[in-house]
């Protein structure tokens, strides 16, 4: 009867998961509120490592974090027995938290807290599970003591030297280094194998050292341990005989096998003997080695960093040297700890609702599937004591749940190589319906517009929601009416008479609860008057008409774009509330504009192009055939000023002149548009341009590749130099200069032939606007340069310190100058000689007094006196000075020669100098010394 009835149960069993697969739990909102008052069972947040290595010098933190409602208490087991924690002084338990702090202050060792710990975590309405923690100790053990003999090996042999690391936890990082802390040189010939081992596939007499060292450096406690050195001495020949390759890792028969486990790193590795170095390269059977596959270590390694299923199978290694090569097989198994294909995820369900919990695992072996419920095993019987549930395979269905019967469910997939544990809650909710939105909202359409009343709601089980108008009639669904499950109310066309009060209301059997909305329908917004496109002449007004019809309630803004961008009034642009005024338009001014009307739930938008005219003067042929063309030397400009000034016309002179001879004199005539005055003897044609539509094919047809480019302007005070590039034939066109004045945006338009051209008659320190058309294609153009005219006094005056006779004449004066001053020089040096006795010394005595070696002192007493006027001298007496003209035109005390002559001071001066080998005793002063040298 099993056997018959057991293909019947499987089917009805399929058939109840085919039906219940549609059913989906509750999604709780994650209103603050609701949140608060939902109960739910734990659930852990954050857990230990399972393989949980600790540093023995720290203190050992073994987390276990979990939230439920209410606040759930933990519990731990260790070795699979109870964990008493609050015997044990070391061990604490943080508040609030399951994670236990183990504390070697006051003594112990880490080694007596190694083992298997798991939290459990719980509250009225279930327990929660972490995985199996398996708390490990680092340990980084010494080296082991031995003397190692030195190793005697003969040139051409192969080599292995031993490392053999301590077995550490976790195993420790090997290199090998040399006496000076090096690192040997590793490459072909000389490398490292993964187990640590420093392979030699042929020794040469270079490697001879004392000081091969191992060192092994463990992770967790950041040491390095040395192995004793080992000695190498190479005996010599005077020829190694070339050997064939033999493999030195792996060793043994030529196929070996591996087993590797999914997403782990595999690595191969063959290392060969021989002379000369055999090379490696390696092939896997049936396909071409992967991306995935990288070649470390010379190519004597093969690494795939995170292997999967399709990387298994056969791989060889060949090393070939000049004599032979051989091959080696490694077989490789990947097996695969559980991994899962459907985790069981939490479940909130209302009373009398089914689901179901799946929990899928992949894994090589194939991994068992167990339930458990509140961390005790739940075997898959018909006896159950709870028969809401029941198991089927990875599966646990549940139909018709009740109250009191929520519980966590934990989910363990486990094979040889590991295993998963996952925790799902199964929440009973029953709760009242709950309004979530904001209340009494007030909500505003536009007439004829689609909208939705909004009234999100929660409750366990679900409510039934129904909308009501002004508290009367059924509920509204059906029409112009049209409900959803979520709350939402649709009104597909909003009129006038929709406007009310709307009730939404929640029900389920825990009880009820409403909510309202008052709806507004508003007429729209619409502007009734648009602006148009239209034309304007530079320097008249443009403006754009915006008259806007709206409901009265509602406050708008118009705001205008110019070309899709946020327009800019600034002080010339006028915005009033039905119109946007531009006045005094030019160049810049073109382009399309938009009036933009918004109110708090719509909008409207209206555009218009502005574009801006000209008035061009053109010879040419009129349509009897007669010609009109004029010397360039006598041209008509036409230049418009904007209103409201009257007409007037003044005579201007404008000359251009261009780096030939030639000047062009143009008589400039002001005038307001429309109206339009020449003042020439020469016939000519004005024009009206547009930007956008031609007036004149013979004026204004396109030359294809023609193009002006390149407008510099270089100003001065009341002139400026203008020049251009352009591709159009030498001497086969003329173009136009317009230069428009910015102060009263008059515009002159003056005919040259080539550039450079210098353009006079301008007004000192005033901005224009510039640029060059053909006069033959209007529509070639170039770009618009500004610039200003300096002031007359800073670009025309002439520098007088620059001028020849200034400086020539500043040089004679600088010379007669000189010239006077070698003159005074003279002159107070004599004086200083001679000094001229006062009129008031005493009169000279009549005879000469001789010296005792028969020379004449001419001087008396007197001559010894200070000078008038002198300075202080080094005794601190006073010297007056001698050299006074009254000595010369005054007093009897003067003597004459017998011819009438003067005999003074300068006459006894003189007849000192005569004679040799006399001094005078008279003190000179300073002044009168260097006048003496001079």
């Amino acid at each position: 009867m099993l056997v018959q009835g057991g293909p019947w149960v499987l089917s009805v069993m399929s058939l109840l998961l085919l039906l219940w697969q549609e059913v989906s739990a509750i999604e709780v909102p994650l209103d603050q509120k609701i949140q608060q008052d939902l109960k739910q069972p734990p659930t852990i947040m954050k857990q230990s490592l399972k393989d949980y290595i600790v540093d023995p010098r720290d203190n050992i933190i073994i987390e276990c974090e979990a939230k439920g409602n209410p606040v759930p208490t933990f519990s731990w087991r260790r070795n699979g027995k109870f964990f008493n924690v609050g015997k044990d002084p070391r061990v604490t338990m943080r508040k609030r938290s399951g994670t236990l702090e183990i504390s070697f202050r006051s003594g112990g060792r880490p080694e007596g807290y190694e083992g298997e710990y798991q939290c459990f975590a719980s509250n009225d309405f279930g327990t929660a599970l972490t995985n199996k923690i398996l708390l490990r100790v680092s340990k980084s053990p010494l080296w082991p003591k031995e003397v190692l003999e030195p190793v005697v090996v003969a040139e051409g042999s192969s080599l292995v030297l031993a490392c053999n690391p301590p077995p550490g936890l976790p195993p420790p990082h090997t290199f090998w280094m040399n006496s000076d802390m090096m690192s040997i040189t590793q490459d072909r010939r000389v490398s490292m194998g993964l187990n640590g081992d420093l392979y030699f596939s042929n020794v040469l007499a270079k490697d001879s050292h004392t000081d091969y060292s191992c060192n092994a450096r463990f992770l967790f406690t950041h040491t390095i341990q040395q192995k004793n050195p080992y000695t190498l001495k190479v005996q010599t020949s005077r020829k190694v005989a070339e050997t064939p390759p033999n493999f030195l890792s792996p060793t043994g028969t030529d196929s070996s096998r591996m087993m590797v486990l999914r997403g782990q790193k595999l690595q191969l590795e063959c290392i060969a003997a021989g002379v000369p170095t055999p090379s490696i390269k390696w092939y896997k059977k049936g396909g071409d080695l992967n991306q995935k596959v990288k070649l470390d270590n010379f190519n004597k390694t093969l690494r795939i960093d995170s292997v999967s299923e399709e990387d298994a199978g056969e791989y060889m290694c060949m090393a070939n040297n000049q004599i032979a090569s051989i091959r080696h097989s490694i077989f490789v198994q990947v097996k695969a700890a559980p991994y899962w294909l459907d985790k069981p995820f939490n479940l909130v369900l209302a009373p009398n609702e089914n689901s179901r919990l799946v929990c899928r695992a992949n894994g090589n072996p194939k991994p068992l599937i167990q339930w458990l419920v509140n961390g005790e095993p739940m075997e898959s019987d018909s006896s159950l004591p709870n028969p809401s549930r029941s198991v089927v395979g990875d599966t646990i269905i549940f139909h018709s749940v009740q109250i009191g019967s929520s519980a966590v469910y934990q989910c363990n997939a486990s094979n040889h190589h590991g295993y998963l544990l996952a925790n799902a809650f199964v929440s009973i909710l029953d709760m009242a319906p709950r309004m979530l939105g904001a209340k009494n909202q007030l909500i505003k359409v536009i007439e004829n517009n689609r909208t939705f009343l909004d009234c999100p709601f929660f409750g366990s089980p679900l409510p039934e929601l129904r909308w009501f108008k002004n508290g009367q009639g059924s509920g509204l669904d059906g029409g112009q009416y049209r409900a959803y499950i979520n709350g939402s109310l649709e009104i597909k066309r909003a009129r006038v008479e929709d406007q009310g009060t709307y009730t939404c209301l929640a029900r389920n059997i825990l009880g009820k609860e409403e909510n309202q909305v008052r709806l507004e329908v508003k007429e729209p917004t619409r502007i009734v008057r648009a602006p148009e496109h239209q034309s304007a002449i530079r320097g008249t007004m443009a403006r754009f008409d915006c008259r806007v019809k709206s409901d009265l309630t509602l406050p708008i803004t118009v705001t205008w774009l110019k070309d899709d961008k946020p327009l800019s009034l600034g002080w010339r642009l006028k915005k009033d509330e039905d119109s946007l005024s531009i006045p005094d338009v030019h160049e810049q001014d073109e382009g399309t504009y938009t009036c933009t009307v918004k109110s708090e739930i719509d909008q409207d938008t209206a555009s218009a192009r502005l574009t801006v005219l000209e008035y061009f003067f053109s010879s040419g042929t009129d349509h009897s055939g007669t010609d009109h063309s004029v010397e360039p030397t006598d041209v008509s400009v036409s230049t418009t000023v904007p209103p409201p000034p009257p007409p007037t016309t003044s005579a201007a002179t404008t000359t251009i002149s261009s780096t030939t001879t030639t000047t062009t004199t143009a008589t400039t005539t002001t005038t307001t548009p429309p109206a339009t005055t020449t003042a020439s003897t020469t016939a000519t044609t004005p024009v009206l341009v547009t930007s956008t539509k031609q007036a004149d094919t013979n004026v204004l047809g396109m030359a294809p590749g023609r193009v002006i480019r390149n407008l510099t302007v270089k100003p001065n005070s009341n002139y400026a130099n203008v020049s251009w590039n352009h591709n159009f034939p030498a001497g086969s066109s003329e173009f136009q200069l317009e230069f428009t004045l910015d102060s009263n945006g008059s515009v002159s338009s003056v005919p040259v032939n080539q550039p450079p051209i210098k353009l006079a008659g301008l007004i000192e320190g005033a901005k224009y606007r510039l640029r060059v058309y053909s006069n033959e294609y209007h529509s070639i153009s170039s770009n618009v340069v500004t610039f200003e005219t300096s002031a007359a006094y800073i670009k025309d005056q002439v520098d007088i310190a620059a001028q020849g006779w200034f400086i020539g004449l500043m040089c004679a004066i600088a010379l007669i100058i000189l010239i006077l001053l070698i003159v005074c020089f003279i002159k107070r040096s004599r004086g200083g000689k001679y000094p001229v006795r006062d009129k008031k010394d005493l009169p000279l005595e009549g005879v000469d007094q001789k010296g005792e070696d028969g020379s004449f002192d001419y001087h008396s007493d007197e001559d010894n006196k200070p000078l008038q006027g002198s300075q202080n001298s080094l005794d601190g007496g006073v010297k007056e000075s001698d050299d006074s003209l009254v000595d010369y035109g005054e007093g009897g005390d003067g003597q004459f020669n017998e011819d009438g002559s003067f005999i003074g001071q300068y006459t006894v001066k003189k007849d000192k100098d005569e004679t040799e080998g006399n001094e005078s005793s008279e003190a000179t002063s300073p002044v009168n010394a260097i006048y003496s040298l001079a």
